[in-house]
């Protein structure tokens, strides 16, 4: 069978089995799959009533690969602490970082702040109060002197009828 332009790669030295080769057993497979497809056929023959139960347990207990042989306990093993909802400690207290308190303590400084500002204890507030007062005394002011150019002009121009 040709192959084309891919007979230096590894896809093309396969060769696929046909259904005939498969069923008389003489496919190119690798061994490993007939190893698992005899594992899997022995399993069901295998099971009992009493078996059963101990079986699993063993199957569970067996660890994969070195696991099984050697028993160390790694240091560095970053074990996962799932809390259930259960379990959590609601009235227990975490204790905050330095940089968390510290931005809790800026964020409580700024809101005192903001609170005394608005009442004009501080002495921003009270150049701020001083200013704006200064400004409406200079709005009436200048709101009086344009009213009494107006009637200004409104005389005189009542004279200049007569």
């Amino acid at each position: 069978m040709g192959r084309g332009k891919f007979k230096s790669k590894p896809t093309g030295r396969r060769q696929f089995s046909t259904p005939e080769d498969m069923l008389a057993g003489t496919s190119n497979r690798p061994r490993t799959f007939r190893q698992k497809e005899a594992e899997h056929e022995e399993e069901p023959e295998e099971v009992s009533g009493d078996e059963s139960g101990e079986e699993s347990e063993e199957e569970t207990s067996k660890k994969k690969g070195t696991q099984g042989v050697i028993e160390i306990e790694n240091p560095n093993l970053v074990k996962p602490k799932s809390l259930k909802a259960r379990d959590v400690d609601v009235g227990k207290t975490t204790e905050l970082s330095r940089r968390e308190r510290e931005e809790i303590e800026k964020q409580r400084a700024h809101e005192r702040y903001m609170r005394l500002q608005e009442q004009g204890k501080t002495e921003q507030a009270k150049k701020d109060l001083e200013r704006l007062a200064l400004i409406r005394q200079q709005r009436e002011d200048a709101a009086k002197k344009r009213e009494e150019e107006k009637a200004a002009k409104e005389q005189k121009k009542a004279e200049a009828r007569k």
